[in-house]
């Protein structure tokens, strides 16, 4: 994943060293300009700016100590009380360390301990608090950030399973097509070999893409049911009518065809008069799918082993990739078993 121009190592270090040259400059840009200053004044400030520049040195420390060191180390190790202990000890270390400074740094420094104390406290905080919410909340963008890419990759090896699921259960189905043709040495057989091919092609090479185009989709499904109607002949009624639309749609590759392979396996056999009505259109942008074939309410259906990879996985699909973007309703009325899908198309 391509970082974002803000994480570069050397753009983060810019915006540190840019947000602490404007904090500790505040002071200096908003007193009064020199003019207004008498002669005297000008002189007063003898050491106090080195002491000023020294002392934000040590607070600057303090800040990346405590989030580089003390709050991944002892912190979120959850050890509390060493962590207390640990700033107890700093906090004493940077009294004498700002009275040292002013001792040596400032002309006619009169040390006072209790505004000492309370000036050191005062900035001790605020440095603690940010240091530790910067480190707090850079941690817990980065956990999300690796969640996202985590769950991003699950998804991704989801569909890539389900996609699979998919393919080897068509297969199959041709597969016994062809067994079927060529055991009646049926001329049909090398066309629907080319078809076949064409079929493996598609598989193949174009749906490693995320999306393949409408039209592409549409040829596949119409190769998919040629071969049926080869296979069944006239004991089979399949009325197809395929809308096709002038924009250049793209929809998730092998999304359709599930809804096709069921009607073909549990609308045939032994049922009377079989029937399958296929149709798909598009208009406003929004996908209308509907496949319905006829079945047999009191039959007692014998699943094989692949039975249940079509319309359950394809629910699943949907649901990951489109949300609230689809509707599907799945029907059992008056002998037929429908399959309707709406999805807004991209």
């Amino acid at each position: 994943m391509k970082k974002a121009w803000y994480s570069n190592k050397w753009v983060t270090v810019l915006l540190h060293c840019t947000f602490w040259l404007l904090l500790f400059s505040m002071p200096f840009l908003l007193r009064p300009a020199s003019g207004d200053q008498r002669p005297a004044d000008r002189n007063s400030d003898d050491g106090v700016t080195l002491y000023y520049i020294v002392n934000n040195l040590f607070w600057v420390a303090l800040f990346y100590l405590n989030a580089l060191v003390l709050v991944p180390k002892i912190l979120n190790a959850r050890k509390l009380w060493l962590f207390i202990a640990a700033h107890i000890v700093l906090f004493g270390v940077y009294l004498g360390i700002g009275w040292g400074n002013a001792l040596l740094l400032k002309n006619h420094w009169q040390f006072n301990f209790r505004v000492h104390f309370l000036f050191t406290f005062f900035i001790y905080q605020f440095m603690l608090a940010v240091s530790t919410a910067y480190r707090l909340i850079g941690d817990r963008m980065v956990a999300d950030q690796l969640a996202k890419e985590k769950e991003n990759e699950n998804l991704k090896t989801e569909l890539s399973l389900l996609r699979s699921q998919v393919s080897p259960h068509f297969m199959f189905n041709v597969l016994n097509n062809m067994v079927a043709l060529a055991r009646k040495q049926s001329d049909q057989l090398e066309p629907s070999l080319i078809k076949l091919s064409s079929l493996m092609r598609y598989m193949l090479y174009e749906t490693d893409g995320e999306k393949v185009s409408l039209e592409k989709e549409m040829d596949y499904l119409q190769s998919y049911i040629d071969l049926q109607r080869q296979r069944y002949g006239k004991n089979l009624q399949i009325n197809v009518n395929f809308r096709e639309s002038d924009s250049a749609y793209e929809i998730e590759p092998m999304l359709l065809i599930p809804f096709v392979e069921n009607a073909f396996k549990h609308g045939t056999g032994f049922i009377e008069n079989p029937q399958i009505d296929i149709s798909l259109q598009v208009e406003n942008k929004t996908l209308k799918f509907d496949v319905k074939n006829r079945f047999q309410a009191d039959s007692v259906e014998i699943k094989d082993k692949t039975s249940g990879i079509g319309l359950t996985n394809v629910q699943r699909r949907l649901q990951l990739l489109y949300g609230k973007n689809h509707q599907l309703s799945i029907n059992k009325n008056d002998g037929w078993f429908t399959t309707s899908l709406q999805l807004k198309l991209s």
